[in-house]
């Protein structure tokens, strides 16, 4: 379903296209998460089968944030050279052909699909944005909801569906699976291609090196990166957390998928409400409010109410993913300009977001307890509030 605020005007030919390309863009965008989302389900299994260490079994999840991290800030030298559709179109196919090798029935087929597939993901990370900054201008606010919507649940259905993938097809075939999804979105994709400008265009966005003096270019990457800090440091110790709360193995993994759902609805109802403002900084005081009273109730064992508090986390961060990617959009003059910021944004988010889970856990084990490692939450999101409010003002890159 496409979010509200879309009511185009054209001949139905062009419609046809417009719907076509919406209908690509979800359908890429769902392909984003479930690759990585399907691994953590099946470490046990995974273990059991390869006799693979814990760090070893660590280096599936780490492997593609580094791979998003050192390249997607050179997303937009391919997409200049092939164009932006065939950039996305080749992202799509790593996908494919990295998920159906960790199929095969080998360890380094295991890892060389991950670091395939990781380089894939960054390009469709990188190029969405761009792509909603040239095809709807006006309407950046509902296209990024439902791509970081589809984002969300394609997640949700990985780490949902892969254990009962898993007992019919086994760990190998829960893994390769999801890559009927990527070959769908591929021929969704194909109509776009027939259309798409060459590449070999001339840049006209501010280059790497102008946005690394741009102020406003960091501010937007470092809320990027802190907020992808959180949500990967809740993706890995959330159920542990829960668990020393007295919560059993299956509760607190039923706890760590409701904040994925309620994450979902956050990725589609802050970006449409973003893209009705010119300034988003009072979005940026209400998510920050609002992760504050999750992180306290956390804070205050005593209190209970833990779904409460996990669920509205996982609304915020899943807000506040869409906030960063439509800020993206709305601080960029034109596509190519939007596709720069994107790959240094998402660069720099990357990076950062690696760090998050072990330094929550060093924490953890020199303090030996939670009360630390919440007190370091709530110092990033002040880092988040400090970077989100003057990358909320309603200026454009170049112009303040």
């Amino acid at each position: 379903m496409v979010p509200a605020g879309f009511s185009w005007t054209m001949s139905i030919d062009d419609g046809s296209r417009r719907w076509l390309l919406v209908l690509g863009i979800a359908l890429v965008a769902l392909n984003l998460r479930p690759a990585l989302a399907s691994v953590g389900p099946l470490v046990a299994d995974i273990r059991d089968a390869t006799g693979l260490s814990n760090p070893a079994l660590g280096l599936l999840t780490t492997l593609p944030l580094l791979a998003f991290g050192f390249l997607s800030a050179f997303t937009s030298v391919l997409s200049r050279r092939v164009g932006m559709e065939r950039a996305l179109a080749i992202g799509v196919v790593l996908i494919a052909g990295g998920t159906a090798l960790r199929a095969a029935p080998s360890v380094v087929a295991l890892y060389a699909g991950t670091i395939v597939l990781g380089v894939g993901v960054a390009l469709g990370n990188v190029l969405l944005p761009a792509l909603s900054k040239r095809h709807f201008p006006s309407r950046s606010g509902g296209i990024t909801s439902l791509y970081s919507s589809m984002m969300g649940l394609g997640a949700t259905a990985a780490a949902g569906l892969s254990v009962p993938i898993a007992a019919e097809l086994g760990w190998r075939g829960a893994l390769g699976i999801w890559v009927v999804p990527a070959v769908i979105a591929l021929v969704a994709w194909a109509p776009q291609l027939r259309s798409a400008p060459a590449g070999g265009v001339p840049r006209r966005g501010p280059g790497l090196r102008r946005l690394g003096r741009s102020p406003l270019a960091w501010q937007i990457a470092l809320f990027m990166g802190l907020q992808s800090l959180t949500f990967y440091v809740v993706l890995a110790w959330l159920p542990d957390l829960l668990q020393s709360r007295g919560l059993t193995e299956a509760a607190a993994g039923g706890l760590l998928a409701l904040s994925q759902a309620t994450g979902v609805v956050g990725t589609a109802v802050v970006p449409i409400w973003a893209g009705r403002l010119r300034d988003q900084r009072r979005i940026v005081w209400t998510l920050t409010v609002l992760e504050a009273v999750g992180w306290a109730g956390l804070l205050l064992p005593g209190v209970g109410l833990e779904g409460l508090w996990v669920g509205l986390l996982g609304f915020i961060l899943g807000g506040t993913f869409g906030l960063a990617l439509t800020l993206l959009v709305l601080r960029s003059s034109d596509a190519e300009s939007a596709g720069e910021l994107s790959g240094m944004s998402q660069s720099v988010g990357y990076l950062v977001a690696a760090v998050g889970p072990p330094i929550f856990g060093w924490l953890f084990d020199v303090s030996g307890g939670w009360t630390i490692p919440l007190w370091f939450l709530l110092l990033v999101l002040a880092g988040k509030l400090a970077a989100g409010l003057p990358a909320g003002r309603a200026v454009e890159i170049g112009a303040g």
